[in-house]
């Protein structure tokens, strides 16, 4: 039987993943503010403009998926050895973690170079197609750096450390913002770039933030004990084949989701530019939302990880249901400012009325998902910390695709619905998600805490 330490309170619990998962909710809404900033030039250049914008980021995030997911295994990773006491081990996991990061990246590099020339086999409106075009062939070159930057934050994040996730997001966002608006509409003696100017400036944010969080782990004397960087080390294809075994699963289930509102926005950029630009707006303000409660999922799962590290039972239902309650109050807040600002918040996107009316629209749809979307993610992020990873990726594969897409393509495109249809879809397959992830939660914990009880 593993010796406890003393448990804390509930609300001790509450607190401690609050204080945990604040720098990490700022930190994805500082990411997410990327589309913002992006989508928000764009829809000032042009509808156009957005409309490309929008196929560009859904093809640059689709191969993204997998490698967040993959790689966030490393959180939960570290999180156990550090729970454990056996930080030593943590060095030489990392260093292999980021062979694998610059492997995922240069995959996506590969993808995102081959696939623009498809985009007329994908049904893309044909004025959309040049401007998406070239944003994917800009912000490629930045995909290695994304990846390597991810692995890197995970590795802080697992150590209880996520001040430099918030404060490194936000740096980048000081680049973006002026770089985009000066490419995007040719100011300072630059050409007009539009779309192909954001994917650029984008690309050059991720250079600056890879290389800001290296300098960061390289100097900070709280990680010196890790040796993260002590001496160069090649690839270990059994350590990379061990971070791949319990990270895929995590990347696939990732992708599922993610993917389903990637392959929305692909669907609906099919029935023209008006119908995608409304779909962008109201899916970067879902995003949005969405960051907060990713971001207590990430505390969530570095809780519950050391839970499990340091041999406490007990302690990973209490993590759990400690996210549970932060994430109810977050989602009250999210639905509440959909529900009764979607107005106003569309007026900062677009002048355009046809595109701003729709996606006043679809944002009180987002309102209606706000709950089941943070459960899910909230159930997903626990399960991670028990490094439950396979069952989470079937049920996130039945929940999307095999409910939320095929309903959401027959009432949008069957049925004529538009993007209110896929919507719907959206709804069904992110309430399948939350049920069947809860319940999923609910017996791996049990049969968690049993075995560290025993």
């Amino acid at each position: 039987m593993s010796i406890e330490s003393p448990a804390p309170r509930f609300s001790q619990e509450v607190r401690a993943t609050g204080l945990l998962a604040l720098p990490l909710v700022l930190g994805h809404v500082s990411t997410g503010l990327i589309s913002f900033v992006d989508n928000v030039i764009a829809g000032h250049h042009g509808t156009q403009t957005l409309a490309a914008v929008t196929i560009g980021t859904a093809l640059l995030w689709l191969p993204m998926l997998i490698p967040i997911g993959t790689l966030i295994s490393l959180t939960a990773s570290v999180s156990q050895l550090h729970g454990a006491g056996r930080e030593r081990e943590i060095g030489p996991l990392f260093r292999q973690a980021l062979w694998l990061a610059l492997g995922l990246g240069l995959i996506m590099f590969t993808f995102l170079s081959v696939v623009p020339p498809l985009l007329p086999a994908f049904g893309i409106a044909p004025d959309i197609v040049p401007g998406a075009t070239a944003f994917l062939h800009a912000v490629r070159w930045g995909g290695p750096a994304l990846t390597l930057y991810f692995c890197m934050r995970y590795l802080s994040e697992g150590m209880h450390w996520t001040m430099p996730t918030m404060l490194i997001g936000f740096g980048g966002l000081l680049v973006l913002a002026p770089m985009g608006y000066v490419l995007a509409n040719g100011k300072l003696g630059f050409p007009e770039m539009g779309a192909e100017g954001l994917g650029l400036a984008s690309a050059v944010m991720m250079w600056l933030q890879a290389l800001c969080f290296a300098t960061y782990l390289w100097k900070t004397r709280r990680f010196a004990h890790l040796q993260l960087f002590s001496h160069f080390e090649g690839p270990r294809w059994r350590a990379i084949w061990d971070l791949l075994r319990t990270g895929l699963p995590i990347g696939i289930t990732v992708l599922m989701e993610g993917g389903l509102f990637i392959v929305t926005a692909l669907l609906i950029g099919r029935l023209g530019a008006n119908e995608a630009a409304a779909h962008q707006i109201a899916i970067n303000v879902a995003q949005l939302c969405f960051m907060i409660p990713m971001g207590v999922a990430e505390a969530t799962t570095v809780r519950v990880g050391h839970s499990v590290g340091r041999g406490d039972g007990f302690g990973v239902r209490r993590a759990a249901w400690a996210g549970y309650a932060i994430i109810m109050g977050t989602q009250t807040l999210s639905a509440l400012v959909l529900l009764f600002g979607h107005d106003a918040i569309v007026g900062v996107y677009t002048n355009d009325l046809a595109v701003a009316g729709l996606a006043s629209t679809l944002l009180l749809y987002a309102a209606t998902f706000q709950f089941p979307d943070g459960i899910q993610v909230l159930s997903a992020g626990a399960l991670r910390g028990l490094k439950d990873t396979r069952v989470p990726m079937f049920i996130a594969m039945f929940a999307y695709w095999g409910l939320g897409m095929p309903l959401g393509a027959w009432l949008g495109l069957g049925l004529g619905m538009g993007p209110q249809g896929m919507w719907i879809g959206l709804i069904v397959g992110l309430t399948a998600a939350a049920i069947l992830m809860g319940w999923r939660l609910h017996h791996s914990s049990a049969r968690t805490g049993q075995s560290l009880l025993s």
